[in-house]
């Protein structure tokens, strides 16, 4: 039985009203399939009760937390069992999404053999939230001993980049358009390198035709974490997510980059309960700096920061509902 104290008080600690939880990696990734499938139910119905039985915020019947569920995402798996547990993610109301990580499941997540979960996925409204999980060899660090820092740093924006463009170059969003899609960690480069994937794919027949549109109309299909540390990252990301609608094939629209568009498709996080404070007097600085980071956006109004900060979560989880 999961226990919500903790979390509560964390939550108390740092101003925070609501949260939309979740298991971290590695999940359920190194047990064999009906062992994964059988547990996921379980955690899933277990983190459905976590939910329900939280208090609500302070004179709203908003709980003040929600989850996201949990797929058995092994090799063993089966299509039809990965269908049968988002429709039980989408039976349990407080769940408002599932997690997923990046490495996907058989061949990976563009693997068209995950149409059916994908299409699941959409008719149940869920929000799917991709975190990368240590996928990158160690050798890419060397030998030096460098602890987390490179595999964290650029490893798991590394995994985001990838397994995102790689659902973008399979056409997922063509063929299900109304898929939610919130990535860890700002994106990880995809905002950066959006335009020079747009190039390569343009010198790649093969590839291109595969697509409706050009790949940087996509970024504006995806949602995006605040977890960035920086107000440059964060403003950068918005511009990039604001002029999406000027890549949809046969559309006249060449609007500038408008921050107050972008910031609508990003949410505040806080990567607890990782990253502790040194001194239990002291916060969380993936708090603390990351709010600060919204706060300094140039060019986001006090309304764009309220929607990054909550408002914007709102809506996508429906949590007023």
């Amino acid at each position: 039985m999961l226990v919500f104290e903790e979390k509560l008080s964390f939550m108390d600690r740092h101003g925070i009203d609501v949260s939309v939880v979740s298991t971290a990696n590695p999940w359920l990734d190194f047990l064999p399939g009906p062992q994964a499938h059988t547990l996921a139910s379980e955690l899933n119905n277990d983190l459905e009760e976590y939910c329900a039985t939280a208090p609500t915020v302070a004179n709203h019947q908003i709980k003040r937390l929600y989850g996201f569920g949990l797929l058995p995402l092994v090799p063993e798996i089966t299509t039809s069992a990965l269908v049968e547990i988002v429709q039980q993610i989408g039976n349990l109301p407080h769940l408002r999404g599932l997690i997923m990580g990046t490495r996907g499941v058989g061949k990976g997540l563009d693997d068209e053999a995950l149409d059916p979960v994908w299409a699941a996925i959409e008719k149940a409204g869920l929000v799917v939230f991709l975190h990368p999980h240590y996928g990158v060899d160690g050798k890419a660090w060397g030998d030096k001993d460098n602890g987390h820092v490179l595999p964290l740093a650029l490893g798991f924006p590394f995994e985001t980049t990838t397994a995102a463009t790689r659902l973008i170059l399979s056409g997922v969003f063509d063929k299900f358009p109304n898929l939610r899609l919130l990535l860890a960690h700002s994106g990880g480069a995809l905002p950066a390198l959006s335009s020079r994937l747009a190039s390569c794919i343009d010198h790649d027949p093969v590839v291109a035709s595969r697509l409706k549109h050009d790949a940087r109309y996509y970024l504006g299909k995806l949602y995006l974490d605040a977890v960035a540390y920086g107000p440059e990252e964060l403003g950068f990301a918005s511009d990039v997510l604001s002029r999406a609608a000027n890549f949809e094939t046969g559309s006249s629209i060449k609007n500038a980059p408008n921050r107050t568009i972008g910031s609508k498709r990003m949410l505040f996080g806080t990567d607890h309960p990782f990253f502790p404070p040194l001194s239990s007097s002291e916060k969380w600085r993936s708090v603390t700096e990351n709010l600060e980071a919204i706060n300094d956006v140039q060019g986001w109004t006090e309304e764009d920061k309220d929607g990054v900060r909550g408002g914007n979560a709102i809506q996508l989880f429906n949590l007023g509902n």
